[in-house]
């Protein structure tokens, strides 16, 4: 398989899968450029080996072909600065302009193409069907719409020479950018910087962990992290599980746990997965007490109670200090740390100390030798807003890809490359 660093680029044009769906506030500024910034490395290497780049993305979620509140001139000026290299918005994807713009292309130079989603094919599901639509109508524009996106990725693909996925926030996604125009480039196809380091960094976590190995499970769902849970337990030595999924398994095992949330028809699997992590010598290290509230807000009156006897009208809220102290000691005897969900309601202030201090522990662990990898959207906003992204090994950049890359499943956008 082509690399990056062994491919040679000179006088070629290198189109790009980028994941520049960056946040913008009202004027269209750019509030957040991390992802642009994570992309420069490869595209500088392309240029700095003689060739010229293609780049392309999505942002939002479009329902139409136009709508300036989502299109990529807004951030063509961020890419410009971070690359310290003109960059030509050709306004459209497949139209005349992007065709000519990236025939003119010369060694060196940088265009961009339009918001890729601004065509259904890049998805490739028909828009605009009534919601009453019969069977066969539906049948009818899915079949017209997936030939129309072969049309749609051969165009993008007739740009260049190469083709670059360097996106792994949308890399479990079948689209005409990530998985479909791979086929186009049977020789001349590779991952970029960024997923070539987000691979590498999960599968030494998963395949290779130095140990012990702890993993810490966040977030509110149990039922979002079920495959995962099972494939870690095979995998770790420790498994902490806090924040919102955590009541399930209090629940499961008798425990009064007031207004707190919890999916009482994942109780039993709640009760087999602790008498798998037991058959495994797997150590599942619940909370011990929460910092409850007698409503979800940031102004509700708080008091710490133990985790199985939370008082009606309270919900679990936060982990508290005597948890956080069982779960330090755990991390910082850890060489592998994989941290995926937050363990309170972290964008409430008042409920936030428990998530910021599992942050700071993670990174005293990575300051005293451990490897540690943070991924998934809370996970890495709660990173970031503590500001300790420097502190840490690695930070991933997909969410939804990240957490299917875990559960086993073959990314498109990766099987496409390594195939």
């Amino acid at each position: 398989m082509q690399t990056i660093d062994s491919y040679s680029f000179k006088g070629k044009r290198a189109i790009i899968r980028v994941d520049f769906n960056v946040p913008m506030n009202e004027k269209f500024e750019v509030t957040d450029d991390t992802r642009i910034r994570a992309a420069v490395p490869t595209i500088k290497k392309v240029l700095e080996k003689g060739g010229s780049v293609i780049l392309m993305s999505h942002l939002g979620r479009p329902k139409k072909n136009s709508d300036d509140k989502f299109s990529l001139s807004h951030i063509a000026g961020v890419i410009e600065n971070r690359l310290g290299v003109k960059v030509t918005f050709a306004g459209d994807c497949i139209g005349e302009k992007a065709a000519r713009l990236a025939a003119e292309l010369k060694p060196g130079e940088v265009m961009l193409l339009e918001n890729l989603r601004f065509y259904a094919e890049e998805e490739g599901k028909p828009r605009g069907l009534p919601e009453d639509a019969s069977d066969e109508t539906k049948a009818a524009a899915k079949k017209a719409i997936r030939e129309s996106q072969k049309e749609f990725t051969k165009k993008l693909a007739s740009y260049a020479d190469c083709y670059i996925n360097d996106a792994f926030g949308t890399a479990h996604r079948a689209h005409a950018s990530t998985a479909l125009i791979a086929e186009y480039f049977a020789n001349d196809k590779m991952f970029g910087y960024v997923m070539e380091n987000e691979l590498k960094a999960i599968d030494k976590v998963l395949e290779a962990p130095d140990r012990p190995f702890t993993a810490i499970l966040g977030g509110s769902k149990v039922s979002s992290k079920i495959t995962i849970i099972k494939r870690l337990l095979d995998r770790v030595d420790n498994l902490i599980i806090g924040g919102g999924m955590g009541f399930t398994f209090i629940k499961a095992q008798g425990g009064k746990i007031g207004d707190s949330i919890c999916e009482d028809e994942f109780m039993p699997l709640a009760l087999e997965i602790l008498e798998d992590a037991k058959q495994k010598n797997v150590n599942i290290y619940l909370s011990v007490a929460t910092v409850a509230g007698n409503s979800f807000s940031n102004d509700a009156d708080v008091q710490i109670v133990p985790i199985n006897n939370i008082p009606d009208g309270w919900e679990g809220m936060d982990a508290s200090p005597k948890t956080i102290s069982i779960w330090e000691n755990v991390i910082l005897n850890s060489k592998t740390i994989l941290w995926n969900g937050p363990v309170g309601v972290f964008e409430f202030p008042k409920f936030a100390k428990g998530t910021e201090a599992v942050a700071q522990i993670v990174a005293k662990a990575t300051r005293h030798g451990a490897y540690s990898l943070i991924g998934g959207g809370d996970s890495v906003a709660a990173i970031n807003k503590f500001g300790l992204a420097n502190d840490v090994s690695y930070v991933s950049t997909g969410g939804g890809a990240l957490l299917e890359y875990m559960e086993g499943i073959e990314l498109p956008g990766v099987k496409a490359i390594r195939q």
